[in-house]
């Protein structure tokens, strides 16, 4: 996405937008009544390290599982991992005692993406609130990501190694294709590429050919299916990332989608799915540049697809605050100030409407928020001192989201890989959640 030049702050004469006051979870009744009987929610956030938005896609997940039967949430992270959390939320007999021993294993950086209080508050929730119901009522806990290569290869060997041993033949020969470059996977070369698709590819077919007989328990054909799809697409992925390719993101958003898709069908024709990802993947990319450049993301594409379904978009923003990033890609996590939204924002012309917390439904807006104007987007790598050139999405507001959940000021996220502050316990139960 290109960045934009600033410009100047947005004239007092454009009309302000209508909203409601965001103090407690009964102030989402509007958005609640906005879902309706949609299939697909997805929660966007302007980071992936603010306290907030995990939060509060906390408090409207909750209502949503609670008063409307959602099937489960899917987050842009790595399938293994996140599979382990739904065993976890599901409480199988494999799954372990506690959470945060469960999430002190996720080592792909950013590892505080996932390795948080919030989610580990969420997740217990989550295990209390599946205790007492059948398997198939069970709220569950996904990931839609394509980065974990090797992996998946190693999670489908330990089962199929027991289970299947021809189809096991299959992962270790994709295993020995990808053999010099285990463990980093940035350094996947573009000349490997064919002799290792040929290989994910046959295992792929391999699995599909025999998931009827992988009947340990209800989910062992869904994980060992989607562990090969990610094979499959993360070597796609990687090849067009390494040799320069200008695809690489809609390789990934587009195996999103279809993960998704997976985990509607093995869910049953009533299944109902909670998406968490950044904004730049849940907001509509048609209503960004994004489009310029031959873009698309998960939004688009359920817009596109499954809006007869129901889909609603909901983008979350702040004006000012601090975050968890880190200042290249790979360095140690820091909690960086996030400085006052730039003047030609969506996120200043709230703050100077009035700086408070609030949720805005799109259908009601006029004016710059049918507009594009620079919308505020950081990612896992962030420098601050970049932040007035860049950092911001040319956005018309109302076609990217049909809701926008607005926080004047914001903190960072809990990582658990860092101690908490024993003074201050992170507030993962905020208003009675």
């Amino acid at each position: 996405m290109k960045p934009t030049a600033t410009s100047k702050k947005i004239s007092s004469s454009e009309p302000v937008t209508i909203h409601s006051p965001l103090s407690s979870a009964a102030d989402l009744d509007p958005l609640i009544q906005l879902i309706g009987d949609s299939k697909y929610v997805l929660l966007g956030e302007a980071s992936h390290g603010t306290h907030e938005y995990y939060i509060w896609r906390t408090a409207i997940s909750k209502r949503l599982i609670e008063e409307k039967g959602f099937s489960f949430i899917a987050v842009e992270g790595d399938w293994p991992d996140c599979y382990q959390v739904n065993r976890f939320v599901k409480s199988y007999p494999d799954a372990p005692v506690k959470v945060t021993d469960l999430l002190k294993k996720f080592n792909r950086w950013p590892t505080w993406m996932w390795s948080n209080w919030e989610i580990a508050a969420l997740a217990e929730w989550l295990k209390n609130h599946n205790l007492h119901l059948e398997d198939h009522h069970k709220a569950g806990f996904y990931g839609l990501d394509v980065y974990s290569l090797y992996e998946s290869l190693d999670n489908m060997l330990k089962y199929l190694s027991t289970e299947d041993p021809e189809a096991a033949e299959y992962v270790k020969s994709a295993i020995h294709c990808f053999e010099p470059f285990h463990g980093d996977d940035h350094k996947h070369p573009g000349n490997i590429s064919k002799i290792c698709k040929e290989k994910v590819k046959a295992l792929l077919l391999q699995i599909k050919s025999k998931l009827p007989g992988y009947d340990k328990d209800r989910e062992a054909p869904l994980n060992t299916e989607q562990n090969a799809y990610v094979a499959l697409n993360a070597e796609k992925y990687y090849s067009d990332m390494l040799s320069f390719g200008s695809n690489s993101w809609n390789i990934r958003d587009m195996h999103m989608a279809d993960t998704l898709e997976r985990l509607m069908k093995f869910h049953g024709k009533n299944a109902k799915a909670i998406i968490w990802e950044h904004n730049t993947h849940i907001g509509d990319a048609r209503a960004t540049d994004m489009k310029d450049d031959g873009l698309l993301n998960i939004g688009q594409i359920l817009r596109e697809k499954h809006q007869s379904d129901g889909v609603v978009l909901v983008g979350l923003g702040s004006y000012k605050g601090t975050v968890v990033a880190g200042p290249k890609w790979g360095a140690p996590m820091k909690i960086m100030e996030v400085p006052e939204a730039r003047e030609d924002s969506i996120e200043a012309m709230l703050h100077n409407e009035s700086a408070t917390n609030r949720l805005i439904i799109s259908e009601k807006q006029k004016g710059v928020y049918r507009k594009s104007i620079p919308h505020r987007a950081i990612g896992v790598v962030y420098n601050p001192e970049r932040e007035h050139w860049g950092n911001y999405v040319p956005s018309i507001m109302a076609e990217r989201y049909d809701a926008f959940l607005f926080f004047d000021e914001t903190k960072a996220l809990h990582p658990i890989h860092t101690a908490p502050d024993k003074s201050e316990t992170p507030e993962t139960y905020p208003f009675g959640m």
